[in-house]
């Protein structure tokens, strides 16, 4: 990104308050009994506060929008009258300076105009952390996102708007969150009339995290 405008993130408290909601969610939204989910849950919320006491740099660049960015008003406005309303109306505040992407190099065609994902935090900004990524993923209605994998990342979605599908298990709706440990194969569908807005969560090794690859699997995955 060109013209990069470095300032702390004292100075940049939209940002700030953006990660304040993402540890209320991860510190008092419900586990549902699951180990698996608490331990993940603890790990976020104390990797985040140790980068907000570091009093990292916020590195706002020029913005980019794609195509399935069309759908993220609707995506805020649905979001606001539901249970995740909070950070939802925190993400309204810094939409303009976000830079969407896909992050694959070879995305399949009819990906283009459905998906993008944007960063809040990781290790390559807007928020600088080196050991966890924060972000927001954006799918336009009728949406099937292919089965994949990370290899040592354990990535947690919480549904911000609209509902999705996970490997046709059930369907998560806002607040609902979503866990899947590395190696885990899983693919997304979104509902036929509303987008899904996800906000997410990635833990793992400081290496991995900076260089993950992003890569779909061959095999047909569920439907």
């Amino acid at each position: 990104m060109n013209d990069i405008q470095t300032q702390s993130l004292m100075d940049n408290p939209d940002w700030g308050y953006l990660l304040g909601e993402f540890d209320s969610a991860y510190r008092f939204r419900s586990a549902g009994g699951s180990r698996v989910v608490r331990s993940h849950m603890r790990v976020v919320r104390e990797r985040l506060s140790k980068c907000i006491k570091s009093k990292p740099e916020v590195q706002i660049g020029a913005p980019k929008t794609l195509p399935v960015c069309a759908h993220l008003s609707r995506a805020l406005d649905n979001g606001e009258r539901d249970s995740m309303s909070s950070m939802v109306r925190a993400i309204e505040k810094i939409k303009d300076n976000l830079h969407w992407q896909y992050g694959y190099e070879k995305l399949p065609r009819h990906l283009a105009s459905r998906y993008a994902f944007a960063d809040i935090l990781s290790p390559n900004g807007p928020v600088y952390c080196d050991d966890l990524t924060l972000g927001l993923v954006l799918f336009a209605p009728k949406t099937t996102y292919p089965a994949h994998a990370h290899k040592d990342i354990t990535e947690s979605y919480i549904c911000l708007s609209g509902a999705t599908s996970e490997n046709d298990a059930g369907v998560y709706v806002p607040g609902s969150m979503i866990i899947n440990v590395p190696e885990h194969k899983h693919a997304i569908t979104t509902s036929d009339r509303e987008p899904a807005l996800l906000a997410y969560a990635w833990t793992g090794a400081r290496d991995d995290l900076a260089h993950q690859t992003m890569v779909f699997s061959r095999a047909r995955g569920p439907r």
